[in-house]
């Protein structure tokens, strides 16, 4: 039986749901989401299956304006997984999309319409054509989605239109079955029941930093990296962890730690709780807080996960 693989990109602009739609394609969670923009800091690669065919989906980071060293290198970690990818989903956020148009709009939905137009032009000088895939439709009048899909197909950069909710499934199928389709013959590229290649230190330290961002979301700005400084398999096969949460100010430290250290103990209990379950077996975890003002400038935060910083 003729077996496919290859590699789909899925990028757009922050919080468009990208993490979403690929742990909806694998079926199973492999990029964390939150409700932070820029959560995705360098390219996940999941694992779909579809029949025969294994389906590798790059789940880059947030295509925007860059700003920081950190930021340059994510973006253009995002450019080069749609390039050397097989076939490159646009994910589009609909609603944001839609308001962006609105009198009044939020700063929000206009920034995500400049990513959005951003990534056309990218699209437009590289060459290449993209699946749109509107994202978020839960709700919206098909006449709307529709005018929508019809301003953004005449770029000329898309080959065809998707209507989907990554959230809940809604014609998420038929999307997977497309990308099937698009996937050279190939022998798999990964065992049938892996679904990420993501390091498993580096895993850990992506949990972790989903749970800061969930507890401290609207305290904390984008300014935090976890990252896993040990990790040993113990003779009672039981792991033990040590992680270092890293902020740019010493003001930031008592908002990770909480009154009495309870919000940092709240961060560290339901990281375990996901890395027992994911690593089935007992795991020991101690966080730190560190202060490093400069951490999203330095290369060892990165280095090794696929982001580029001579940029």
């Amino acid at each position: 039986m003729t077996t496919r693989a290859g590699f789909a990109a899925i990028i757009g602009a922050p919080n468009a749901g990208k993490s979403t739609l690929t742990n909806r394609l694998v079926g199973a969670k492999v990029s964390i989401v939150t409700q932070k923009v820029q959560t995705t800091r360098f390219p996940v690669r999941g694992v779909a299956m579809a029949g025969e065919t294994q389906i590798i989906l790059v789940d880059t980071p947030g295509i925007f304006a860059p700003r920081r060293r950190l930021d340059r290198a994510m973006v253009r970690s995002a450019w080069g997984g749609a390039e050397e990818a097989d076939t490159i989903v646009h994910l589009v956020d609909s609603v944001a999309e839609l308001a962006s148009a609105e009198p009044g709009a939020k700063s929000a939905d206009k920034r995500s319409a400049i990513d959005v137009a951003s990534i056309v032009e990218g699209l437009q000088r590289s060459g290449k054509k993209a699946i749109l895939a509107l994202n978020k439709i839960d709700g919206m009048r098909r006449d709307t989605l529709l005018a929508l899909a019809q301003r953004l197909f005449e770029t000329g950069v898309y080959s065809e239109v998707f209507m989907i909710s990554a959230a809940d499934g809604q014609g998420v199928d038929d999307l997977k079955a497309r990308l099937a389709q698009l996937m050279p013959e190939s022998p798999w590229l990964y065992p049938e029941e892996q679904t990420a290649d993501l390091p498993v230190r580096l895993l850990a330290a992506e949990i972790t930093r989903e749970k800061l961002f969930l507890r401290v979301h609207e305290e904390l700005p984008y300014a935090a990296a976890v990252e896993t400084t040990a990790f040993e398999e113990r003779k009672d096969g039981s792991v033990r962890i040590e992680q270092s949460i890293y902020v740019e100010r010493e003001s930031q430290r008592p908002i990770i730690l909480g009154k009495n250290g309870q919000t940092l103990k709240w961060i560290g209990q339901k990281s375990r709780e996901e890395l027992t379950e994911l690593l089935e077996r007992p795991v020991h975890l101690f966080l730190h807080v560190k202060v490093d003002e400069r951490w999203a400038d330095k290369r060892e935060f990165y280095g090794d996960v696929g982001l580029d910083f001579d940029v």
